[in-house]
């Protein structure tokens, strides 16, 4: 494939999947210039494996998996955990109301508290994925994603009940 034409189909896809990888990058962000860094950082991934996608899952899937390894690398590489990702983002653009926004802030803090595995699953599942894509994607069996799904979510209710 020649250079112009793969950079214009790799510009169109980052413009199709961009909630995708906001959504990943700030799941794993300390701040804003973090997510800025994971996203940068997501998208030159992206760009070097590009010309290897052979198809073998959905482009969706493919970019899930790149974006979360590419975090989960920055965070060992930074070697910090982040404990709460302040929410700078406006998500009232996201939000329906008011009330919805209090509430995905609140997620967002809960969720931030999770290991990596855990922020990866739940992240997944709140997009609606199946237990199958997310197996894909994170490279577990089906059988464990149920398990810890229900374990994360089980955390995740005694962590708001606090």
């Amino acid at each position: 494939m020649e250079t112009k034409e793969l950079e214009k189909e790799f510009l169109t896809m980052i413009e199709a999947q961009k909630r995708t990888i906001y959504k990943v990058c700030y799941i794993y962000a300390n701040d804003q210039d973090d997510l800025n860094d994971l996203y940068q950082e997501t998208v030159l991934n992206l760009w070097k494996s590009f010309p290897r996608y052979r198809g073998d899952s959905t482009l969706n899937t493919w970019v899930y998996r790149i974006a979360m390894n590419t975090c989960i690398t920055f965070l060992r590489r930074s070697n910090a955990r982040p404990q709460i990702v302040p929410m700078t983002a406006n998500v009232a653009s996201i939000a329906a109301d008011e009330g919805t926004s209090v509430q995905l802030k609140e997620l967002y803090r809960l969720i931030n508290q999770l290991g990596k595995l855990e922020r990866a699953l739940i992240l997944l599942w709140l997009e609606e994925r199946s237990y199958e894509e997310i197996a894909d994607i994170l490279g577990i069996t089906k059988t464990n994603v149920a398990v810890k799904l229900n374990r994360t979510k089980e955390k995740l209710k005694k962590m708001s009940n606090r």
